[in-house]
Parts: C-alpha cells; sequence; structure tokens
C-alpha cells in the first residue's frame, strides 16, 4: 500500500491512508486477531457474512429490477448541512 505526501502534508497523507486501510479491512482484521477465535466460532462468523452479503446482494437486484421499493435516504437536520449543501450567499 502506497501514499504520497505532496508539499510535505504528511496530515493528509495519514488520512488518505488512514481511509485506503479502512477500506481493505485492515482495521477489522487487528481488531479480530487481537483474541483467539475457535475455529467453530470463526466458521459462524463467516458463514453469518456470507449471508449479510448475499442478503445485500438480492436486496440491490430487487431494487434494481424494481420489486421492491429503494430505501429512503436519510435527511439531515437543517443546521447539519454542508458547506456544499448550501447555496451561496448573494454578493453585498
Amino acid at each position: 500500500m502506497q501514499v504520497f505526501v505532496r508539499d510535505n502534508n504528511v496530515d493528509q497523507a495519514l488520512r488518505v491512508l488512514k481511509k485506503k486501510m479502512q477500506r481493505d479491512g485492515v482495521f477489522r482484521e487487528m481488531k479480530r486477531r487481537r483474541f483467539y477465535e475457535k475455529p467453530s466460532e470463526r466458521a459462524n462468523r463467516e458463514k453469518g457474512e456470507a449471508v449479510r452479503r448475499a442478503r445485500k446482494l438480492a436486496r440491490k437486484k430487487a431494487v434494481r429490477e424494481g420489486l421492491i421499493a429503494a430505501p429512503k435516504k436519510k435527511v439531515l437536520a437543517p443546521g447539519r448541512a454542508g458547506a456544499a449543501a448550501r447555496p451561496p450567499r448573494p454578493a453585498a
């Protein structure tokens, strides 16, 4: 895994690295390996993960095909919207 530091901006490079590690599941793996997991527990966990993945895939497929309604988007509170969501201020 590689992250380039541009203009000596180490903070931004660290943010990018953390995001990449999060996406690859490194933190989840570290948390899981902290304690010993019995083979039977591991099998049960992996089976549960596979079931969740299959359900999610089936749900997405059903939404695409129009069999079920798409989940409703969460609406942010008025004061919580980000800067990009706000209309620009009029020039004074």
